[in-house]
């Protein structure tokens, strides 16, 4: 009844490469390689969520975000002083 419904269990371990490449041919289809990144790795990395299911790419994610608001706010006080310089010489 729901078979266009993805199963969601299922999506979370798939274990796929993100980046799937031919690495010999045999005459019918090519042979896949699946070393290299998920694509529940390479989601959260894209995504800048802490859930790839490696404990030091979530940490790398967790520390990328930190800068990501630390910049955000440096930028905001920058902003904020120039919007209180603006008043005054009003």
């Amino acid at each position: 009844m729901n078979d266009h419904i993805p199963d969601t269990t299922k999506m979370i371990s798939d274990g796929g490469p993100a980046f799937p490449h031919t690495t010999k041919w045999d005459g019918i289809t090519p042979a896949i390689n699946h070393n290299g990144m998920t694509l529940r790795q390479y989601a959260a990395i894209k995504l800048c969520v802490p859930d790839s299911g490696l404990p030091w790419l979530d940490e790398m994610i967790v520390q990328s975000r930190r800068f990501n608001v630390d910049d955000a706010t440096l930028a905001m006080a920058k902003l904020n002083v120039e919007i209180l310089k603006a008043m005054e010489t009003k």
